[in-house]
């Protein structure tokens, strides 16, 4: 047996038939680093020999690497392919332009998968052209079934060694392979073919990918770094913006702090904006050029991330001091044009921070791990069905108009509480207290149901631990979860797993300021036609409707009226669709400052002060810059008086009688502190 410390999850330490090789260090297996969290750079790990009979056959059973292919934190496959492999996977099911250029009926045709090898090696055709193969599968009775594919020699390579099986089609494969997708192939293996195949497959996977990564020869060079040519435009416009906000600010428009919000704000634009830039010219793939290699790296999920790619490339972007305020000034050079010496000076802040915090948090976050694992320890499944009617509902995640978690997913491997029924036809899709699989799921998606009403462990009348029932599925092992299972504990680590590692990444992004630009408008995620719920607005000097209600919503529905998007609209945003109004997908439906907070009145009126006392709760601030003074309202609870004062506005008519609101309350307005009249 082999463990790695630090032993974060149950996966830290697994069980493998030793094989006998030359030399001192101990060789690992590639696909199970991720599990270890192991890499190359001299790790160390503990080796223990189980002795007894029961405890050998234990380790063989429940430890053997073999047998731990899904992760328990999730239920995904831990035995991905990661770096090279995924890097030699990709290359092989590249589509390159000259792929897209070749109609399909002008593609040459192999009829057996050794002509094709043998038209490679005399170089007749080459690893990404458009070929036509004859793919041969069986059927759901085990009869061989062929049909034609159009793919590309590289991908055909990985489709010989997939398992033959109905359910496990050419065109999982027949597609450019990131790292997500060829998790997905291993999923669907380890599905439907079984573990052993699963296995196999995952191995010569594997070899594939080292072989390939090493035949293509992708390398890492300087030119493959491209400095987008909008980049200087980008950076002379926001310079220019914050030019003006230094204007507004010293005219007395804004308040330093706004000044200073909107300068953040406009720098993180143009990061985003010359990064995007970047990725645009890095990822371009022109016929008869090779496509760009650092781009294949990072969008293929071997190595690097945008936000690498972009201090690297496109700009470093503003910097954290220590105490996390961003430094005005940001970086624009990036670490191909070199930093100035000033420019060096910012980043160290961000960079020491960084290693600081590493060595810090470490400790913080294996101790909530073992805070957790000591409150879930009793959490045990204890029967099969404890009979509760209870449940909670559950829907599909909505951000904005992006679905963050779909409903399928939520409810996967999950106990339906009640009868899950077709909206439109009202038949049952599943009864209550059965497990949802995959298929189910699927289904229940389709057919339009917005919300399922499932049985969770919360809600579990076990008198001691939880039922299988309500807890569902097991998902290290894609069964329902066996009775004796210590699931409490798998939570935990399941929690605290990543934190630890989160921890860890600090550092590799090294101080660039995590605030990217504040959200200051909503537009139409889909085509349709708005509704406006908790409309309440009323009309600015421009005759644009002002948002008064504070839980305003901004509903889109398709033609059939099903609601497709969701955006909440704060206070004072201004609303530019209305009810009924048809969008058409990116419209601006709303706008807003993100750094004021408005206080707006609806009614006409004559404004009086109540408890607003020159010196007390009000004083006149002088800008020391710009020299203009503002009235602001002052906490005065912190003078030694105890009065009770309380600074409002509040509005009169003509005859000096206080206004009411729609509501019937009097016109009156509360001050907080800080506020500026």
């Amino acid at each position: 047996m082999l463990n790695r410390a630090p032993t974060l999850h149950r996966l830290g330490i697994q069980a493998f038939e030793p094989v006998l090789i030359e030399g001192k260090a101990i060789q690992l297996h590639p696909l199970v680093c991720t599990a270890f969290n192991a890499d190359f750079d001299g790790d160390q790990m503990a080796v223990h020999v189980p002795l007894s009979l029961e405890a050998q056959l234990e380790a063989r059973v429940l430890m053997m690497s073999t047998n731990n292919i899904l992760s328990p934190a999730n239920g995904k496959p831990i035995i991905v392919p990661s770096q090279d492999i995924v890097l030699g996977l990709y290359y092989l099911s590249l589509e390159t332009p000259e792929f897209r250029g070749v109609a399909d009926k002008d593609a040459p045709a192999f009829g057996q998968p050794g002509d094709i090898e043998h038209a490679l090696h005399a170089r007749a055709i080459g690893l990404h052209d458009k070929i036509k193969a004859r793919w041969e599968s069986i059927d759901a009775n085990a009869n061989p079934v062929r049909e034609l594919v159009v793919t590309t020699p590289g991908r055909m390579m990985i489709g010989q060694i997939l398992p033959k099986h109905p359910e496990v089609p050419f065109s999982l494969v027949n597609r450019q392979l990131t790292k997500k997708n060829v998790s997905d192939v291993i999923d669907a293996v380890y599905r439907h073919c079984g573990q052993k195949e699963c296995v196999i497959f995952a191995d010569r996977l594997m070899s594939l990918g080292f072989g390939q990564a090493a035949k293509a020869g992708i390398s890492f060079g300087k030119d493959d770094l491209i400095i987008p040519e909008e980049k200087e435009g980008l950076i002379r416009r926001t310079q220019a913006e914050v030019k003006e906000f230094e204007a507004q600010y010293q005219e007395g428009l804004i308040t330093a702090g706004e000044r200073y919000n909107k300068v953040v704000d406009a720098w993180s634009r143009c990061t985003d904006e010359v990064a995007g830039a970047m990725m645009k010219e890095i990822s371009r793939q022109e016929s008869g050029k090779a496509t760009n290699s650092v781009w294949m790296m990072s969008h293929s999920g071997a190595r690097g991330s945008p936000a690498q790619m972009r201090q690297l490339a496109g700009m470093r972007g503003l910097m954290a001091k220590p105490s996390g305020e961003i430094i005005e000034q940001p970086i624009i050079a990036n670490f191909k044009e070199g930093l100035s010496v000033l420019e060096y000076f910012n980043s160290t802040h961000g960079a020491r921070k960084g290693l600081a915090d590493t060595a810090l948090k470490t400790a913080n976050s294996g101790y909530l791990t073992r805070r957790l694992v000591d409150v879930a320890q009793d959490c045990i499944v204890v029967e099969e069905d404890c009979g509760t009617e209870r449940g909670l509902s559950v829907r599909a995640v909505m951000d904005g108009g992006e679905v963050v978690a779909s409903l399928a997913e939520r409810i996967l491997g999950r106990t339906a509480a009640r009868d899950v029924l077709d909206p439109a036809s009202g038949e049952v899709i599943i009864p209550a207290n059965t497990l949802i699989e995959e298929e189910t799921a699927d289904h229940i998606e389709q057919a339009g149901v917005e919300a399922v009403q499932i049985r969770s462990v919360l809600t579990c009348e076990a008198p001691i631990g939880v039922c299988a029932h309500c807890y569902g599925r097991d998902l290290a092992r894609g069964t329902p979860v066996n009775i004796g299972e210590a699931v409490g504990v798998i939570a935990a680590q399941s929690i605290g797993e990543p934190g630890t590692q989160l921890t860890m990444r600090t550092f590799h992004i090294g101080g660039a300021a995590q605030r990217g630009a504040e959200q200051s408008f909503v537009e139409a995620s889909h085509d349709g036609r708005v509704g406006v719920k908790n409309r309440f607005v009323v009309m600015n000097s421009q005759g644009t409707p002002v948002v008064m209600s504070r839980n305003c919503e901004i509903v889109l529905q398709d033609d059939k009226g099903l609601e497709r998007a969701r955006f909440r609209v704060p206070y004072g945003a201004r609303l530019l669709v209305d009810e009924g109004q048809l969008v058409a997908r990116g419209q601006k439906l709303a706008e807003w400052d993100p750094y004021t907070l408005p206080i707006i009145t609806e009614r006409n009126g004559q404004v009086e002060y109540i408890d607003l006392i020159e010196g007390v709760t009000l004083v006149e601030r002088m800008d020391e810059v710009t020299g203009l003074t503002s009235k602001v309202v002052v906490d005065y609870k912190q003078g030694a008086k105890s009065v009770d004062l309380r600074p409002r506005l509040q509005l009169k008519d003509e005859r000096g009688e206080v206004l009411k609101l729609p509501n019937g309350a009097d016109a009156r307005y509360f001050l907080a502190p800080d506020s500026i009249l």
